[in-house]
């Protein structure tokens, strides 16, 4: 077994290739958008290259067939705020072998070791947390657009290695029909009323309003988690732009106190009900069959891509009041023509936002896994700490 660095424009097309055949016979299998992959190796477009460094590899055989890929990698803005300068490892997928699983993972570690790391976490991105992050555990159904999916041997791989969980991802379920309690109602209604507050969706014709509105929601109840930094006026320019071919602006909604953005609530339609058929490709026909499928309501599913109140407007109920009135839309069939909804994955490490999932009447209904390993294997092994 050779490991070989991905630096060729043949190598590059491999990588993308090979998971291609690994799930080929996986009929839940929803093959990523070649260009979702590509943009995170692309210097000019991640911009996590201006502050990290990216290596990535193929593994093959004496007869120079793919078993493996995988890349390494480091984030200089959150590598030095654990206890054990970390880096990453990510884009693993691997044929069911040990010796083959533990020359790739070898490699991540002796690279990261080289560029001054003494653990890694895996599998995650080279990027933000809501794309390629984390093992799957269970549920191995077919995965939502931009998570992880792979056979259930990976764990074992993984913890074969030495990988421990470092903290677990949830993400919940819930049937879009179904009624909330009496007592829930009851709990939002003085909130939802209140002269204080207000409740819009966002219009596409004032997207640039919304656009800061989220930037400054985020910066004030985000920052203070591990290894995230506060986004910038670009940044949150380029996510909105991004998104913008895709909202549904019924479905995306802001919180406001005497008219300042407090909170906001995210989802859009559940893009791999849609990119299931264009096979990684949005060339003109891949379009052309995205548009079809759209056209003839192929989606059913609503994702909730991000939910978050500012800290000055926890504990109050306003969490409660705000699901509350996006409810009023999402639930009218004679608005939207959604029928289930799912949750953008929830860290075990935020127990608060765990029970605003279960308060709603979500349940878990797919678990992925954030491992970290240790270069040091005398270490003592400490799992996330709990958020306030």
């Amino acid at each position: 077994m050779r490991l070989l660095e991905v630096v060729t424009s043949a190598q590059a097309r491999e990588f993308l290739q090979f998971p291609v055949r690994l799930y080929a016979r996986d009929p839940d299998y929803v093959r990523p958008l070649d260009r979702d992959v590509e943009n995170v190796f692309d210097r000019d477009r991640n911009k996590y290259f201006r502050h990290g460094c990216l290596i990535r590899w193929l593994l093959v055989d004496g007869a120079g067939r793919t078993l493996g890929r995988v890349a390494a990698f480091v984030n200089e803005h959150t590598a030095q705020t654990f206890a054990q300068p970390t880096g990453g490892m990510g884009f693993f997928e691997c044929v069911d072998d040990q010796v083959a699983a533990d020359a790739l993972l070898n490699g991540c570690r002796t690279w990261l070791a080289a560029q001054g790391m003494a653990a890694m976490d895996g599998p995650i991105n080279f990027g933000d947390r809501d794309q390629w992050w984390g093992v799957l555990l269970d549920n191995f159904g077919a995965p939502l657009y931009g998570q992880n999916y792979n056979p259930p041997y990976y764990r074992r791989l993984l913890e074969t290695y030495g990988f421990q969980c470092y903290f677990n991802q949830y993400t919940y379920f819930r049937k879009l029909a179904t009624p909330f309690s009496p007592e829930y109602l009851e709990r939002a209604a003085g909130l939802l009323h209140h002269a204080d507050y207000s409740f819009e969706h966002l219009r596409l014709d004032n997207l640039p309003k919304y656009t800061e509105d989220f930037r400054q929601v985020y910066n004030k109840a985000w920052v203070k988690h591990d290894g995230v930094k506060e986004m910038t006026t670009e940044q949150s320019g380029n996510i909105m732009k991004k998104l913008r071919p895709i909202i549904d602006e019924r479905v995306c909604w802001f919180a406001y106190f005497r008219g300042e953005a407090v909170g906001f609530f995210i989802s859009l339609p559940e893009l791999n009900e849609l990119f299931r058929y264009v096979d990684g490709n949005l060339n003109w026909w891949g379009k052309l069959k995205f548009a079809w499928y759209r056209w003839r309501g192929a989606v059913h599913t609503l994702t909730g891509i991000v939910f978050g109140i500012v800290p000055a407007h926890q504990r109050k109920g306003l969490e409660i009041a705000f699901i509350m009135a996006v409810a009023n839309m999402v639930q009218d069939r004679t608005k939207v023509s959604y029928d289930d909804f799912v949750m953008n994955w929830i860290g075990d490490f935020n127990p608060k936002m765990m029970r605003i999932a279960e308060a709603i009447g979500g349940t878990v209904w797919r678990t992925h896994a954030t491992y970290r390993y240790l270069f040091d294997r005398t270490a003592p092994f400490e799992r996330a700490l709990p958020i306030d």
